[in-house]
C-alpha cells in the first residue's frame, strides 16, 4: 500500500511539473512550415507584398510560392536556406546593401522592426522551410 501511495505521489509530481512547462507549438519552430505561415508570411504580406507578391515581381523576385522565393530575382538567390549572411534578402532588410547601390527594403517605407528581421533571419537559418502552397495573401 505504501509503495502505491509513493508511486501515485511521484506520478502526480511529474504530471504537475509537465503541465507547468511551456508547450512548444510548431509555429514556434523556425524550421517548420507552420512558423513560415504564422510568422514569416504575415511580414512578407505586410511589408514586401506590394512589390513581391501577386502580379508584382520587382527585381524579378516573387515571394508568392516556395519555388519562386527560392529561385530569387535578377540579383540571384535572395534567400539561401541555412545561410542568413549569404542571403541578399537579409542584407537588404537590414539596410546594409553596398554603398554604390544599397537597395534598402522595403523601398519607400520604414525599415522592418528588429523583431521582424530576427524572425526572417531565424527562418532562413533554420532552412527557409515553407509549405509548397502557401495560403493566399490576406
Amino acid at each position: 500500500m505504501r509503495q502505491a501511495l509513493i508511486a501515485a505521489g511521484v506520478v502526480a509530481t511529474i504530471v504537475s511539473a509537465g503541465s507547468a512547462l511551456r508547450s512548444v507549438n510548431a509555429q514556434d519552430n523556425p524550421g517548420s512550415p507552420a512558423f513560415y505561415t504564422a510568422k514569416v508570411r504575415p511580414i512578407f504580406v505586410a511589408s514586401c507584398g506590394k512589390c513581391h507578391l501577386d502580379m508584382n515581381h520587382k527585381g524579378g523576385l516573387s515571394l508568392a510560392t516556395k519555388a519562386s522565393t527560392l529561385k530569387g530575382g535578377r540579383s540571384g538567390h535572395d534567400v539561401v536556406p541555412g545561410d542568413p549572411a549569404g542571403s541578399l534578402l537579409i542584407t537588404l532588410i537590414r539596410h546594409e546593401g553596398p554603398p554604390d547601390d544599397p537597395k534598402p527594403m522595403p523601398q519607400k517605407a520604414d525599415k522592418l522592426s528588429d523583431a521582424d528581421i530576427a524572425t526572417i533571419t531565424a527562418w532562413i537559418k533554420a532552412g527557409a522551410v515553407m509549405p509548397d502552397d502557401p495560403p493566399a495573401a490576406q
